[in-house]
């Protein structure tokens, strides 16, 4: 009897063609195994896919929710967006993907898990590193990183084979979506220099496409959490939909990005997160009025290390659990409703109101009913100027220094 591998399949060039190669290569019995976490229209029909290019079998899993609430909104806390551009929604589901293989692993007797990752991503890290987190003892095997083939000869490989496969030479963009974003790589976008073209989107309305009236949509936040949009609560799921669908009319969430890659090459890579990008603005825009300045600044450092952390593939790590404990705890009292106007590939923070609020008009107005005491001023002022007072008078100002050298 043959060993069994469970493979992360998305019915995709590379998955479809590591089923009959590592069945012809390892003699393995491959398990297909299909995590929807958006993107997927139709599980069923990967499902007979994977059995009709070889597949011993095929399993199916609706995992949209748990990514949504236990990956996505997790991110979102900590406003965790790689190299200030990419929302990390590949990166995010492969740490999913790799958690649910290693219990197919587990329930169907596998020895190894497999993916379809070459050996130039980062994906390859991310599953690798996850399955020995959770189950060092699982064989890892990646088709595309062994078999040395180049894209073009992927394709030629499928086509010999009568393997069905939903691109070609001729379009050979490298795709992978989930709720959260789609990813887009390969072919002409390989070209820094090039305008991504327009048949590289399918969420996002170009510029010229969008309406010439702007929609205004209020979200309603719970501890950091979108559970809400205008006044209606909505699971997790169907909220990222409907923010997606509405910021995609509008042109909202493209994004052109020369990205370091984790195995140490820049890599340009096109991606669309329309409820990314608007969720993002509305969940810091909802801080600046909820967190202190000292929570904001700090908050920002642990942004940069969590979106390391996702985009390393160390999701399954005690570093992440131990800056979670701190994310957790600076959302405690992020709760309001923030209104955003969607326009011409803009979102732009219109209105925000909380119940804990640190926003005081008292304070903050210059109108009547200011109750802020101008004349402390003159005191913090002079404590807070004497160092700098005291180091002019000894040392003289750079600017003297700099003077006199001259």
């Amino acid at each position: 009897m043959n060993e069994k591998v469970i493979l992360a399949y998305s019915g995709g060039l590379d998955t479809s063609v590591a089923v009959k190669w590592m069945a012809e290569k390892h003699n393995l019995d491959v398990i297909a195994f299909t995590v929807d976490i958006g993107g997927i229209n139709d599980l069923e029909s990967i499902k007979q896919k994977a059995l009709k290019v070889g597949a011993v079998k095929a399993l199916t899993i609706d995992a949209r929710k748990e990514f949504i609430e236990s990956y996505v909104f997790p991110a979102l806390q900590a406003n965790a967006i790689y190299e200030g551009q990419y929302p990390l929604a590949t990166a995010l589901g492969r740490p999913l993907i790799a958690k649910l293989m290693v219990d197919a692993a587990k329930q169907e007797g596998a020895t190894a898990v497999a993916h379809g990752s070459t050996g130039k991503g980062n994906d390859q890290v991310r599953f690798d590193v996850s399955v020995a987190a959770l189950n060092p003892g699982l064989k890892i095997l990646a088709p595309a990183r062994e078999w040395g083939m180049t894209r073009e000869e992927t394709i030629m490989y499928a086509e010999k084979h009568n393997i069905p496969i939903p691109i070609s030479v001729s379009s050979p963009y490298s795709i992978d979506e989930n709720l959260w974003g789609r990813s887009i790589e390969c072919g002409i976008l390989e070209d820094p220099w090039i305008e991504p073209p327009e048949d590289a989107f399918a969420w996002t309305r170009s510029i010229a496409e969008t309406p010439d009236e702007p929609d205004y949509i209020e979200i309603d936040f719970d501890q950091g959490i979108p559970v809400g949009l205008n006044g209606k609560k909505l699971d997790a799921v169907s909220l990222i939909q409907q923010i997606s669908g509405l910021a995609g009319k509008h042109g909202i969430g493209r994004i052109d990005h020369v990205e370091s890659r984790l195995v140490g090459i820049k890599s340009r890579e096109a991606y669309e997160a329309p409820a990314g990008i608007v969720l993002f603005k509305a969940h810091m825009a909802l801080e600046a009025m909820t967190l202190s300045k000292e929570q904001l600044r700090f908050k920002e450092r642990v942004a940069i290390e969590y979106a390391d952390i996702i985009y390393n593939g160390l999701w399954f790590t005690a570093y992440r659990q131990d800056l979670d404990s701190f994310i957790k705890s600076s959302q405690r009292y992020v709760k309001g409703v923030v209104k955003l106007k969607l326009f011409k590939g803009n979102c732009t923070v219109v209105g925000r109101k909380s119940p804990t609020s640190l926003y005081d008009l008292s304070l903050a107005t210059y109108d009547e009913g200011d109750v802020y005491d101008q004349s402390a001023a003159l005191g913090f002022i002079h404590i807070w100027g004497l160092p700098a007072r005291i180091q002019s008078k000894v040392q003289g100002t750079n600017i003297e220094k700099g003077k006199k050298s001259q």
